[in-house]
């Protein structure tokens, strides 16, 4: 007999989207809750799997449980799989008195606790069985939680990566010059939001680092424009004409595919970083911090470099590296392909969420 599973999710990305159409083509008898005005809304309505229109408010949404429980109640689902906080929260208080068991999604490291009541109305309820995380940093946390023995099964967190296909990035690499960087300039890029875990001062500082007068330009994508700290570093910096600000994108995949390198220099709480997962399937090779799960996608040296987590200096030697070597980053390029196709491709995931489903309805 398939598997009657239902998703709840807001506005998928294209891994989550590929995710729920895979496991249709395995015969799960899948519906999807989720937002229509997300990106991927259309992609899920052309592969048919059945979709119900759902946008939560907050965590604690009475239109969105209602709507959640009417659903839970319309047949026998043997699995509800949640993706993210609001939909997780809503979903179990929405399943009160159904007896159904919980998949959670979980992609960052922090903010669970057996201390924090939230906590306990999401990934430490016993309805939910098995919570997937999208690397093993996020699985160390659950595990190396204070009283993690006491309130957490050993096997409840499971990594699963989020899978990706060569596929989809076909575009073509941005021009980078409506940026203001010179046409034969070594491009550093970052990508991401303009929050102090992600350690963009680090880059920075990295640049106080370089020999003066290098043709290294660095190119911020996301909106970073207004912080006003990290303008003043950079107006001290000596590479300070070689900042660029790009904004919010929705190309940047296509603007790291006409980058040298993509830099990740989290200090902390990172998951799996999609952006460097779509820098590497263009093959523009990752320079990223030991922090968090993006040391899991590098091999290091070999597709990419892992530097000490606030370390400028660590970080200009690498990208001293592959500008002084474009023999080396050509090499790295090409085996950051290979990685992002051998190792975290989207059947894969498939293949294991599937085989996860299973166990847990056994």
């Amino acid at each position: 007999m398939a598997l009657k599973l239902l998703c709840i999710t807001d506005c998928c990305d294209r891994p989550e989207s590929e995710l729920f159409i895979g496991l249709q083509k395995q015969g799960v008898e899948i519906d999807v809750m989720c937002n229509p005005s997300g990106r991927n809304f259309a992609r899920l309505q052309q592969a048919g799997v059945p979709l119900i229109e759902s946008s939560l408010k907050g965590r604690f949404d009475r239109s969105g449980m209602r709507r959640i429980r009417q659903q839970l109640r319309s047949k026998p689902y043997d699995l509800v799989h949640t993706f993210g906080n609001r939909a997780l929260q809503n979903a179990l208080l929405a399943s009160f008195g159904i007896k159904v068991p919980f998949v959670a999604y979980r992609g960052i490291v922090a903010n669970v606790s057996a201390f924090d009541p939230a906590s306990w109305l999401t990934y430490l309820n016993p309805k939910v069985k098995k919570i997937t995380c999208v690397a093993n940093a996020i699985r160390d946390y659950f595990l190396q939680m204070p009283f993690s023995s006491l309130v957490l099964p050993t096997d409840k967190p499971v990594t699963i990566y989020k899978g990706h296909s060569l596929s989809w990035y076909r575009e073509q690499p941005v021009d980078l010059t409506q940026f203001g960087i010179p046409q034969e300039a070594f491009v550093v890029v970052f990508t991401g939001r303009d929050r102090p875990r992600k350690g963009v001062r680090y880059l920075v500082e990295a640049a106080n680092h370089l020999p003066p007068g290098l043709p290294i330009h660095f190119l911020l994508v996301g909106p970073m424009e207004d912080n006003s700290k990290l303008q003043q570093q950079i107006a001290a910096s000596p590479y300070r004409k070689h900042f660029h600000f790009a904004g919010y994108r929705t190309d940047a995949p296509a603007i790291a595919a006409a980058a040298n390198t993509l830099i990740m220099p989290s200090v902390r709480g990172e998951g799996l970083p999609r952006s460097v997962i779509e820098a590497m399937a263009y093959g523009t090779p990752a320079i990223v911090a030991n922090a968090g799960g993006s040391p899991e996608l590098i091999e290091d040296g070999k597709n990419g470099f892992i530097v000490p987590p606030a370390d400028g200096g660590a970080i200009a030697a690498a990208i001293l590296k592959l500008q002084s070597q474009p023999e080396l980053q050509q090499q790295m390029g090409e085996n950051a392909r290979t990685r992002i196709e051998r190792d975290f491709n989207t059947t894969r995931t498939v293949e294991q969420m599937l085989e996860l489903y299973q166990s847990v309805c056994r």
